[in-house]
């Protein structure tokens, strides 16, 4: 890569112009300047945006939605917006791996070097496993059942790696989950990038899927309609996770089936909701758990959407009405309107590009310059999103770039060296159920674009360990590490721009780290509004009867596989927020916290009823 060029300045921020075919010129600053994207032509399905988004908040953080009655779309997504739990968070598809392992700080990094500096140097440790989310046990769907938030299903035993003397773990996603927040400034979703800008209402996939996906009364008539809405990819992500069979679904379960459960039950019926929720306090049951008595979903839907996309309320396919068929549509857009609202403008970095020269300390501004001149950073992490992969840095420079070797790579996904590419391919790299495909399996074009991944965005990076697609570094300091020495597997030469050995002495390095940590949004660091929520209690691995022997659950007679839980509370919170601030991973991992110092220690017992608290 060529020199630096030149050196400009606007407001606080100087800007750091490389030269060469990489030349990234936007600048950094305050995310207050950056408009929120909304979906094209969403006054034609929504009624009231308020409402949506109090729809998409109770389905985001609704356990009831998961196929065994326990899971949330914010159970991957409770802490800073992504995954906090270290046990029984492991998977490999390539070899062994610890089923209900908790994961301490001498694991990491996965690849353990004798010089950390030194992408060549002796490998005292390499594993292909990832550290994903716990999702749902292996189970068959059946049906599901009325009134009750529990799917009907039985276990299989047909996943053996997460199977221990015939007792069945919960499986694990095969990628790190990233964060949510800020997540709608992303021109696409997922790590692949395979949660199309497009949205239409029942995939991920955008105009790959042309299929008519929703029910709308025309003239008097149900009749089939193709929806199709621009700046959608939260929408197009969120219909991705339901009916997957590893994060929260029984196999088998269609879009119909969950929306015929979700529309008959109350919101949030098993959870508390603090009654100054910034978004569902009025909504709140001033009795006891969950919302209003009187509200189910089907209530909740129909006063967000325009009656034409719910009316009907006859069996449409003699089997679900047209609001159970439309049921995807309704759960996307509601989702993102709640997502949507996730925005952290309002760091000390914010308020520093917003001239207050005092909000970063001197050792921040080091690591400012430190991040724009000699470390690189702004070759990928760009513009007040910090990721190339943002609206803003795409209208800037396109779509898709073309290399020097006159191969083509699309904006914002880059190859960095994490691990061989044939282990997970990333860019095109799923198959249409959300599994990532081998090398082998993939399509040209799939394996041109191989080992290519979403840059993400460094606000609120501190909160968000361990880091990576595959889950890989615990601490800022590693992932510091691991770029200054080119990556980890290099690919002769082959990586994303910038990505090269580099010598920063530890001042500079604490200086960078001490800089990413100022990205932080206080209102996210103490859960305040938008950022309040609902109770959850999530998993945390398995009760064992003996070291490596999962102890079996037993309540239900129709799960004699599946290992009993060990569950944990998150607490409900207002949008004051809480008092103390969120516990980083490597403080998890250090125990530094539990005396009541930080919150989401994962050390409070699960007060839900019917969950077993942490042993």
């Amino acid at each position: 890569m060529k020199p630096c060029t030149g050196i400009r300045t606007l407001g606080a921020v100087a800007v750091v112009v490389m030269g060469g075919p990489f030349a990234w010129s936007q600048d950094l600053g305050s995310l207050k300047a950056v408009r929120v994207p909304r979906p094209s032509e969403l006054n034609k399905f929504v009624r009231d945006p308020d409402l949506l988004v109090a729809l998409g908040k109770a389905l985001f953080w609704d356990m009831q939605a998961g196929g065994d009655g326990r899971l949330a779309c914010a159970t991957c997504h409770f802490h800073a917006g992504a995954d906090h739990r270290a046990q029984n968070q492991l998977v490999n598809s390539l070899g062994s791996f610890p089923v209900n392992h908790r994961l301490a700080l001498e694991d990491f990094p996965f690849r353990l070097l004798a010089d950390p500096n030194d992408n060549r140097s002796s490998v005292l440790r390499d594993s292909s496993a990832v550290a994903g989310s716990a999702g749902l046990f292996r189970r068959i769907f059946v049906d599901i059942v009325s009134g009750s938030a529990s799917d009907d299903g039985f276990d299989a035993s047909d996943a053996p790696a997460f199977s221990v003397n015939g007792v069945n773990a919960r499986r694990v996603t095969a990628r790190n989950s990233p964060t949510v927040i800020n997540a709608v400034f992303y021109v696409r979703n997922f790590w692949d990038g395979r949660a199309s800008n497009i949205f239409t209402g029942l995939s991920p996939f955008g105009d790959s899927d042309s299929r008519e996906n929703s029910l709308v009364i025309r003239d008097g008539r149900l009749v089939a309609e193709r929806v199709r809405l621009e700046k959608a990819s939260l929408a197009s992500q969120a219909v991705g996770p339901p009916n997957n069979d590893v994060e929260m679904s029984y196999a088998g379960r269609t879009w119909p089936k969950f929306g015929q459960k979700m529309l008959s039950l109350r919101p949030l019926a098993f959870q508390t909701v603090a009654p100054d929720d910034s978004v569902l306090g009025p909504l709140a049951n001033p009795e006891g758990r969950g919302l209003l008595p009187q509200l189910t979903y089907l209530a909740m839907v129909q006063a967000a959407f325009q009656p034409e996309y719910w009316r009907s309320t006859g069996l449409a396919d003699n089997e679900h009405t047209q609001a159970e068929l439309n049921f995807a549509l309704f759960w996307g857009l509601a989702i993102q309107a709640y997502e949507a609202t996730l925005v952290s403008d309002d760091s000390r970095f914010d308020r520093f590009s917003e001239g207050d020269a005092g909000a970063l300390t001197s050792e921040e501004q080091n690591g400012l310059r430190v991040f724009r001149t000699t470390a690189g950073c702004t070759n990928c992490h760009v513009g007040p999103e910090f990721t190339t992969a943002s609206f803003t840095s795409i209208a800037q420079r396109g779509p898709v770039q073309r290399l020097r070797n006159g191969t083509t790579r699309d904006t914002g996904f880059f190859r960095i060296g994490v691990r061989p590419i044939g282990e997970d391919i990333g860019l095109g790299g799923e198959d249409e159920f959300g599994r990532p495909l081998s090398l082998a399996a993939a399509s040209g074009a799939q394996a041109a674009a191989a080992g290519a991944f979403k840059t993400p965005t460094l606000r609120n990076v501190e909160l968000t360990g361990p880091y990576f697609h595959n889950g890989g570094q615990a601490t800022l300091a590693q992932v510091v590490d691991f770029y200054l020495r080119g990556g980890d597997f290099p690919d002769g030469g082959n990586l994303g721009p910038g990505i090269r050995r580099r010598n920063l002495d530890a001042t500079d390095r604490r200086a960078l780290v001490a800089f990413m940590n100022s990205l932080s949004d206080d209102r996210v660091r103490y859960e305040r509004a938008p950022f309040d929520h609902p109770e959850l209690c999530v998993p945390i691995g398995h009760l064992e009867s003996a070291p490596q022997t999962l102890q079996p659950d037993g309540s239900d007679g129709r799960f004699p596989l599946s290992a009993a839980d060990r569950w944990v509370a998150i607490a409900a919170v207002g949008r004051k927020g809480n008092p103390v601030p969120l516990q980083t991973f490597e403080e998890l991992l250090a125990g530094i916290g539990v005396d009541g110092s930080r919150a989401h220690t994962l050390s409070e017992a699960c007060a839900i009823p019917g969950l077993t608290a942490a042993r």
